[in-house]
């Protein structure tokens, strides 16, 4: 094996586009790019003769970080003009064969991650409480992580392979496995009344694991698959084939999945069995990464690393890590972003749950998001040229704002929850809106901050900084979740009376916190009666916590970092 550092064969290091691109949260609603996690590139090195070159984002953004760059740098307006007359160039049939494999690698690596960070919790839901989901949570975090081990995967390779066939194949054999076996043994684990959720949490966080390290890998490899001209359409493969994956798995796999949308859809005499089933569903996808692993093994070469390749071996990509870590101004947006997802976690992680909790079907649930699917994928592009300029981090603190507000209306939006079945149709489009303008003003938090990475990364080590800086933005919306699931429990207090002899017998507190337990009560004879939510104070606390944080650092904070110059964030590389 080569412990080589990669390098883009002479190429620039592609910034992510400030467009529409998944992070890693394990929400529930909606599956559009804002809520799935960051793509965070491997550690690269670029240089091109001493001047920096157009990087990624659509073609307005590219076009304009030309002419920054040939203003900088002092080159001629013909050579400018050049560079955009061959950005501006259609694409080759090799790049277009090059966007096919890289959307079906992204594919294949958002099936799991959809089932992990959103059907699974919904199927749980019905016999867990939400500290038992809030544990399941902990199966997201490799994404969240992943940093510490993309150096290695960068790194360490077979040149027989190629650098990244040598962990994309591996890994993808290895999750067709795991999923072949998944669907022969997970069903059972989770028809039982009380699943086994750490068992569950071990098995999908393996997954998760998988497919985030095949993640890193694909990520690589995009910037050597295009070709310069097209570097900027990788962030566009992402997009499209990682949450085309989250949207199957999550959306289409939980309607197919429930009896009555087959019932009211497709079936002429109605049946209690679904038509798409979990252990099916993994069997397919199974064989599926079996196919594509087989088929990019037999039919796609690997270009041979250069011989002029930068050696950056393992222990120096570490240390230029360490130094980025060590910048003061790195170490606040750090903090940032740690602190800045904790005022809407309740409403993230509890409402949508809630809802289904209060009666709100999975068929309505699935249409609410197949709505919002294709507006925030939209709205993502206009967003990208709001966050453009100097002060990109504008439009993210407006936007965080806007997402306490509807923190706060989504305990409205629950607590006026109507008693009624079905649920009446003015109510239903009610919480699509509300859930296409919350998703709206997250999307522009993401674009927001995207384009701030990308005006303070390094062009020589962008890989790592970016690396680094998604990894602690996705780990800041993963650590609070587990505590607000819990918390909804802790405060929740809810009984069951039975009646006996005209007496009124009330039984433990914890009977009537998860489905389950409420079945348990309505077999005694007995109701459950709520005294109090914990889904309310829960959500007054994350809120209060996330204004104040905003006010009294966030803000303040995010003003002074965006008006620093580049050279403040830099790092020297010859360590």
């Amino acid at each position: 094996m080569s412990s080589k550092s990669s390098s883009a064969r002479k190429r620039t290091k592609p910034r992510p586009s400030p467009s529409p691109g998944p992070k890693g949260d394990m929400d529930i609603l909606p599956p559009h790019p804002a809520h799935t996690p960051h793509a965070t590139h491997t550690p690269r090195t670029a240089r091109t003769n001493g001047r920096r070159t157009p990087e990624v984002g659509d073609e307005e953004v590219t076009m304009s970080l030309l002419g920054e760059s040939a203003a900088a740098n002092g080159l001629d307006s013909d050579h400018a003009h050049d560079e955009e007359k061959r950005l501006k160039a259609p694409m080759s049939a090799k790049d277009k064969a090059a966007m096919g494999l890289l959307i079906t690698l992204y594919l294949i690596q958002g099936i799991p991650i959809g089932l992990a960070f959103g059907s699974v919790p919904f199927l749980l839901k019905s016999k867990l409480s939400y500290s038992q989901l809030g544990i399941f949570s902990l199966a997201t975090y490799p994404y969240s992580l992943k940093l510490l081990w993309s150096p290695i995967v960068d790194s360490i390779f077979s040149p027989t392979i190629g650098r990244r066939k040598s962990w994309i194949l591996p890994m993808q054999f290895v999750i067709g496995s795991l999923m072949l076996w998944m669907s022969f043994n997970v069903q059972s684990i989770m028809d039982v009344p009380e699943p086994d959720v750490h068992k569950l949490t071990f098995i999908f966080t393996s997954l998760v694991f998988l497919a985030a390290t095949q993640d890193i890998a694909v990520d690589g490899w995009a910037l050597t698959l295009l070709s310069q001209e097209n570097l900027s359409y990788a962030s566009t493969a992402q997009t499209i084939g990682l949450n085309s994956g989250y949207f199957l798995s999550f959306t289409v796999f939980l309607a197919f999945n429930s009896a009555d949308f087959a019932n009211k859809y497709f079936r002429s005499t109605p049946s209690d069995i679904p038509m798409l089933s979990l252990d099916a569903y993994l069997r397919f996808w199974g064989f599926a990464c079996y196919a594509v692993t087989f088929a990019l093994l037999a039919f796609k070469k690997e270009d041979p690393v250069a011989a002029d390749d930068p050696d950056l071996n393992l222990k120096k990509v570490y240390k230029i890590m360490w130094s980025i870590c060590k910048l003061k101004h790195v170490q606040s947006i750090c903090i940032i972003h740690l602190v800045a997802k904790i005022g809407f976690q309740a409403n993230d992680a509890v409402t949508s749950l809630k809802l289904v909790e209060k009666g709100l079907s999975k068929e309505d649930l699935a249409l609410a998001v197949l709505i919002d699917f294709p507006i925030q994928i939209i709205g993502g592009w206009y967003a990208a040229k709001w966050s453009r300029g100097q002060r990109p981090l504008r439009p993210w603190l407006y936007a965080f704002w806007v997402r306490l507000g509807f923190a706060a209306l989504a305990m409205a939006i629950v607590y006026g929850f109507p008693s009624t079945k079905p649920v009446p149709a003015t109510y239903f489009w009610g919480i699509v809106v509300f859930t296409v303008l919350g998703s709206f003003s997250s999307t522009v938090q993401f674009v927001g901050m995207s384009a701030f990475h990308t005006q303070i990364s390094d062009p020589l080590i962008g890989g790592t900084y970016m690396t680094l800086l998604n990894t602690i933005s996705n780990l800041g919306g993963t650590w609070p979740r587990i505590f607000v699931l819990k918390g909804v429990d802790y405060f929740s207090i809810a009984t069951c009376k039975v009646k006996e002899e005209g007496a009124d017998i009330i039984m433990k507190a914890s009977e009537c916190v998860s489905d389950h337990g409420k079945a348990a009560c309505a077999d005694l004879g007995g109701t459950c009666h709520t005294e109090r939510d914990g889904y309310y104070i829960v959500s007054w606390i994350c809120i209060t916590l996330g204004a104040s944080i905003l006010i009294f650092y966030i803000w303040p904070t995010a003003k002074r970092l965006q008006g620093l110059r580049q050279a403040d964030w830099r790092v020297n590389v010859g360590i």
